[in-house]
């Protein structure tokens, strides 16, 4: 016997002896609440609760906190969590696909009672002292389970078969919400819109499954993104035939991003955290070696921006920053990057709108997906324009429901491009 399995040996022979020595005050630690999130410190605030008032999605995390309190067991906490959490989605698509009784005034296309929901469900989550021990990681894991499940994560049900398309979407939450917490975000609404619908194409039908993320760094590196993705990239009955992420991008405008690159420029995420770095892949993921610089769009570009899709002007967006090979400052480049180059942001920039493109596309290569997939930039959504401190107006509403239905029209106008009808 080798001496590190000795070792290993006695080192087990002595683990009950101190467990049971630390067991008391472990145990009292494991069942103390932990400090809420900058998100979810936001949620005092007089906007959020107005927008859970108004939209009826103020009983969520009471709900939530009375169910776990009545939980004896972790394996109940864990169900509960994964139920719940799924539960609140579905509540929100349904809420915006016009399902259901409307309770409060706030219009039904509405992404925030979503985000702060959620927010009280995992506030709920931290504040919880259970009548078990409880330790950090499973904690942890309970918070990871509602996020999951309320984005639509867990629940992505693209159907098998020839006969129908299957196309993935993806939306965020508000962001930038320090400047002005009434923020909602197009994508998010036009995720829910579109969720479990389907599209007639001139090729047939396409069904659309839809799930948000976060608008938080770490999440992101933590591989999230891959997490949810891969199983619909890799090969197999339920593979994407089409996928678009999406997010807000450009004031009066749609952009599809050519480029997407490998760097985080540091803008601070929902969280108050900063990253400047480059892009870092998770491990356990497929992924190319080595790491490229840049990935590119294989959504059909020339026919989305040539199609007649709604109010707002289309573009086949080409800019880059780089670092030219052999030089040391950035660089702005209409056309594109250059061979060699490092890449300072891509034509989505160097936030997590370019990140979640450059890592959806990074798996597609990976995997050598042959569909089409890539990003999509929204217009900003923009209140009235002497609404100051109300948390909805007509032209905000008015804003939202055209952006949801372009973003409708252009996923139809590139599945028509990608897969024309046979004469």
């Amino acid at each position: 016997m080798r001496r590190t399995e000795k070792t290993l040996i006695a080192l087990l022979a002595c683990a009950p002896l101190a467990l049971s020595a630390l067991s008391v005050p472990a145990a009292a630690a494991q069942r103390a609440p932990v400090p809420p999130t900058v998100e979810e410190q936001r949620l005092d605030g007089p906007v959020p609760q107005e927008i859970l008032r108004r939209s009826g999605f103020d009983d969520v995390a009471p709900a939530f906190a009375r169910a776990l309190a009545r939980t004896r067991t972790a394996a109940q906490a864990d169900r509960l969590a994964a139920a719940d959490g799924r539960r609140l989605w579905r509540r929100a698509v349904d809420r915006v696909q016009g399902r259901g009784p409307a309770r409060g005034d706030l219009s039904r296309d509405d992404d925030r009672p979503l985000y702060w929901a959620r927010l009280g469900m995992t506030r709920a989550l931290r504040e919880w002292r259970p009548a078990f021990p409880l330790a950090e990681r499973e904690r942890n894991v309970l918070i990871d389970k509602v996020e999951r499940g309320s984005r639509g994560q867990d629940s992505i049900d693209l159907p098998a078969g020839q006969h129908v398309k299957r196309v993935l979407i993806t939306g965020f939450d508000p962001f930038q919400l320090d400047a002005d917490v009434r923020r909602s975000n197009p994508s998010g609404a036009a995720a829910l819109a579109l969720d479990g619908t389907t599209l007639d194409t001139p090729s047939g039908p396409a069904r659309i499954e839809a799930a948000l993320f976060p608008v938080r760094w770490d999440d992101f590196a933590d591989g999230v993104v891959e997490r949810t993705l891969l199983p619909y990239f890799r090969p197999g009955p339920h593979q994407v035939d089409y996928f678009t992420t999406i997010s807000q991008g450009r004031p009066g405008r749609f952009d599809v991003e050519r480029t997407n690159g490998a760097w985080r420029g540091g803008y601070p995420d929902n969280v108050r955290v900063s990253r400047t770095e480059p892009v870092p892949v998770p491990s356990g993921v497929p992924t190319v070696h080595p790491q490229p610089q840049w990935t590119s769009t294989t959504l059909p570009y020339a026919a989305i921006t040539a199609a007649r899709t709604g109010p707002f002007p289309v573009y086949d967006h080409t800019a880059v920053t780089e670092i030219p090979a052999g030089g040391t400052a950035p660089v702005d480049r209409p056309d594109g990057p250059t061979p060699g180059s490092a890449a300072r942001a891509g034509g989505g920039g160097d936030y997590l709108s370019n990140e979640i493109a450059y890592r959806a596309t990074l798996l597609r290569d990976a995997l050598h997906l042959r569909v089409p997939g890539g990003h999509l930039h929204t217009p900003v959504l923009e209140f009235g324009k002497d609404n100051t401190d109300k948390v909805t107006d007509p032209d905000f509403v008015r804003n939202r429901t055209a952006i949801t239905a372009q973003v409708r029209e252009v996923i139809r106008a590139g599945l028509a491009a990608a897969d024309p009808p046979r004469s």
